[in-house]
């Protein structure tokens, strides 16, 4: 257990009960952020209890914009109607907020950061956006190879865990699994279709193309994180009956000739990748290996047989609650830390 750092920075977090702001509370710690005080914000129905924290038991308070009073730094996992609402008033009163929703992903004023890309792009604002999961998983493994070889087309198929529905998903596994198990018709109400023993192309709400919004999201925001407006992307993301950790299946076409042998030396001393790719020993990405882990697995990487030799299949593997939200978010926090010129 660590205690407070007299010198740090009063942090709050914003639905600090739920599986993002569970970790991001965990991240703080790990990382040795330097917290001075920390505010648990929850809603009124989890409120007034205590959590158990690496910091301590802290009691939780139910959320109000006075008590996020007197923050330098403000994390909000909650929904995109909330951070509407509550996130520019936050900001306002002189609080650096990283939010976690899709609320302002899209708003050209506003940053959204993965600071293995661009770090840079957070400074000068109170208010940051943490792009979606399966997004910050993609493009900490596809910048390296863009700066050496220039993205031209990138395919991708995601394998998402049920996590990714916050931990009602979770539980909805769990408990489907033991309906199944008993011989039991599983009840589904977070997924479309039970997910025991099944797969589910179906993530967030269909648009006018064909693509759901959550495949359209990796598209919109790998193009504004590595300012590529022009990229040519496309994405089919999956629902699989795993508790954590997104997968994704990639195939890239490049401007300029990509090797394996050269895209592995460059993931393997890229920040925020570890290289996983010996499977002549059966060492490649899995969601059991990746789950709790900082760094993205990256592997299976082979010459496209489509693409030839401008082209490169690979395949990844990425904790969503970690780098695809509660440790960017800290990231970001650090970042600005370093560098703290905020408007």
């Amino acid at each position: 257990m660590t205690s407070f750092n007299p010198d740090g920075q009063r942090v709050a977090v914003i639905g600090a009960t739920g599986a993002v702001g569970t970790e991001m509370v965990n991240v703080l710690h790990d990382r040795r952020y330097p917290v001075k005080e920390l505010r648990l914000l929850a809603s009124a129905r989890s409120a007034d209890r205590r959590i158990a924290t690496p910091y301590g038991d802290i009691a939780a308070q139910p959320f109000s914009l006075e008590a996020t009073a007197g923050c330098d730094v403000v994390l909000m996992a909650v929904s995109g109607d909330f951070s509407k609402e509550w996130a520019p008033k936050i900001a306002a009163q002189g609080a650096v907020v990283i939010d976690n929703s899709s609320a302002w992903r899209y708003d050209p004023a506003i940053p959204l950061v993965v600071p293995e890309i661009n770090a840079a792009a957070a400074r000068g604002h109170r208010l940051i956006a943490n792009p979606n999961c399966t997004t910050a998983v993609l493009v900490v493994a596809l910048w390296p190879l863009h700066k050496a070889f220039g993205l031209k087309r990138v395919i991708v198929s995601t394998y998402q865990a049920t996590s990714g529905a916050g931990a009602e998903g979770m539980e909805e596994l769990i408990e489907g699994t033991k309906a199944v198990l008993a011989g039991q018709t599983p009840v589904n109400k977070v997924f479309q279709y039970p997910i025991p023993f099944n797969v589910i192309p179906h993530i967030d709400v269909f648009q006018d193309n064909g693509y759901t919004k959550e495949e359209m999201k990796v598209v919109w925001e790998s193009r504004k994180i590595m300012g590529l407006p022009d990229l040519v992307a496309s994405c089919t993301a999956v629902r699989i009956p795993t508790m954590r950790v997104h997968a994704e299946s990639v195939t890239i076409e490049f401007e300029r000739p990509a090797t394996p042998e050269a895209a592995r030396a460059l993931l393997a001393s890229a920040p925020g990748v570890k290289l996983v790719d010996d499977p002549a020993n059966r060492r490649y990405p899995l969601p059991l290996t990746a789950t709790g882990a900082y760094d993205v697995e990256v592997g299976r990487i082979r010459q496209s047989l489509v693409f030839g030799a401008n082209g490169l299949d690979l395949f990844l593997a990425g904790d969503q609650l970690l780098k695809g939200a509660a440790l960017n978010a800290v990231q970001i926090a650090e970042c600005l830390l370093a560098s703290p010129s905020a408007a």
